[in-house]
């Protein structure tokens, strides 16, 4: 089964970087903001459909960029939003991977920090 067709289709443009001096992989992929049911979580913004944890989001995604492999190094970049893997595992459909999930956390570029002051 292959989900290529779905993500080419009807999730946004995202660009891979396994680390900051790798080539970019041009992929599609689904980001939103992760959201909590329960209420043990303090800080963020409470939304109708759930707790929104300020800055951290659900990456769904082809299995081809193979993210799972750059934990803490590899990087997202989504419009004009850059996102840290935090962790991702691979979804599997038989022996094949269908697709891979992650939690990715949004960062703040230097530069961008700097423009701000």
């Amino acid at each position: 089964m292959n989900t290529d067709k779905i993500f080419g289709k009807f999730a946004r443009e995202c660009i891979f970087l396994q680390s900051e001096d790798a080539s970019p992989i041009c992929m599609n992929a689904y980001i939103s903001p992760l959201r909590y049911k329960n209420k043990m979580y303090l800080y963020g913004v409470n939304t109708q459909i759930g707790y929104n944890s300020e800055g951290y989001y659900l990456y769904v995604g082809p299995a081809v960029p193979d993210i799972t492999e750059c934990e803490n190094s590899g990087c997202i970049i989504c419009g004009n939003e850059r996102y840290r893997i935090d962790r991702a595992e691979k979804v599997y459909a038989g022996k094949e991977v269908f697709y891979i999930w992650a939690v990715i956390r949004k960062t703040v570029d230097p530069e961008d920090e700097e423009d701000d002051e």
